[in-house]
């Protein structure tokens, strides 16, 4: 799914711009390095407080955010 592989590549590429390891980040962030990982590898299923936990680093939160709805039904 483009969405969950782009929030992976937010998070890679944020921690990359703090020149942080990812096992130091994780520890930072209070989440498992495995975790981490698999949500940088763009891995479909999380639980919204770890990625909160995450996202808290760069100072931004899950949040719903607007779609063409037409886009989506052609998609199916």
């Amino acid at each position: 799914m483009h969405t969950i592989n782009s929030l992976g590549l937010f998070i890679k590429h944020r921690r990359k711009q703090m020149k942080i390891t990812q096992e130091s980040f994780a520890q930072k962030a209070g989440v498992g390095l495995r975790f981490l990982r698999e949500l940088e590898s763009g891995k479909e299923t999380a639980r919204m407080d770890k990625v909160n936990e995450v996202l808290k680093m760069f100072g931004h939160t899950l949040g719903a955010v607007p779609m063409d709805r037409n886009e989506l039904l052609n998609n199916e």
